[in-house]
C-alpha cells in the first residue's frame, strides 16, 4: 500500500496572505482592506471616498501582489514544524489556487521556508485536481486540508473518502469564519491539527457518509 498523502492549501494554512495583502495595499495603493468582510467586493476600498474597488483593479492587486510582494508571507505558527512530523508518515503535496506563472515562485517560495513539496496550481474548485492527485498516486489514506468551505465541498463531491480539515491559520480572521459545513474538522491551531491528522491517517479512508463537524481548540 502507497504512504498516506496530505493535500494542503497554502495561504492562511501554510503561509499567511491577507495580513501582507493588507499592509501593502495600505502603504502602496491607499487601499483599506476590512478582513472581517469575506468578499473582496466589499472588503476592498479606496481609502479616500470609501467607495468598493472595480472587479478589475481588485484581480489587478492581487496578481500585483504575487507578482511582488511574495516575499512579505511568513509561515503559520508551528506549520513548518508540523509538517516536517508528518513527512515522515505521509507524502505531502501542496494544491494552491494561483495563476501558472506564480507556480515555480510558490515552490521556491515555501521551499525557502523549509516547506520543499511539490505545488500544484489550479484555479476555481478543488475537488477535480485533487482527484486527479489522488489517481496519480494512489494512496492508502488521503487528508485535504484548506481554508475555504467552497473547497472543502468540491472535495467531498469529488473525492469523499478523502479527510477533510478546515483550517483558517490567520488568528485576525479565524473567528469571523464559520465551520465548513462539509469538513470533518475544523482546527485552526498546527498543534492540535497534527495530532488529528496522525490521528486520521492511522484510521484509514474516510467514511463516504458525512459525519457532524468536529470542532477542536488551537
Amino acid at each position: 500500500m502507497n504512504r498516506p498523502l496530505i493535500i494542503t492549501d497554502c495561504d492562511e494554512v501554510l503561509l499567511h496572505m491577507v495580513v501582507p495583502f493588507r499592509e501593502w495595499l495600505d502603504e502602496t495603493h491607499n487601499v483599506h482592506f476590512d478582513m472581517r468582510e469575506r468578499g473582496f467586493a466589499e472588503a476592498l476600498r479606496h481609502k479616500d471616498s470609501g467607495l468598493p474597488l472595480e472587479r478589475a483593479l481588485v484581480w489587478e492587486l492581487l496578481i500585483g501582489f504575487f507578482d511582488t510582494q511574495m516575499h512579505r508571507q511568513t509561515p503559520i505558527g508551528g506549520a513548518v514544524e508540523a509538517l516536517g512530523r508528518l513527512g515522515e508518515i505521509a507524502d505531502i503535496v501542496v494544491l494552491t489556487n494561483i495563476t501558472e506563472r506564480h507556480h515555480r515562485q510558490r515552490e521556491v517560495q515555501l521551499a525557502s521556508h523549509g516547506l520543499p513539496f511539490p505545488v500544484h496550481w489550479n484555479q476555481g474548485g478543488k475537488g477535480r485536481p485533487l482527484a486527479a492527485i489522488i489517481a496519480e498516486r494512489q494512496p492508502g489514506v488521503a487528508l485535504f486540508i484548506d481554508d475555504l468551505a467552497e473547497h472543502h465541498a468540491s472535495v467531498a463531491d469529488h473525492a469523499p473518502g478523502v479527510w477533510r480539515l478546515h483550517m483558517v491559520g490567520e488568528p485576525e480572521i479565524a473567528a469571523d469564519v464559520a465551520a465548513a459545513p462539509l469538513a470533518h474538522a475544523r482546527i485552526d491551531g498546527w498543534t492540535a491539527a497534527e495530532a488529528w491528522i496522525a490521528a486520521r491517517l492511522a484510521d484509514g479512508p474516510a467514511p463516504e457518509t458525512f459525519p457532524t463537524i468536529q470542532g477542536v481548540s488551537a
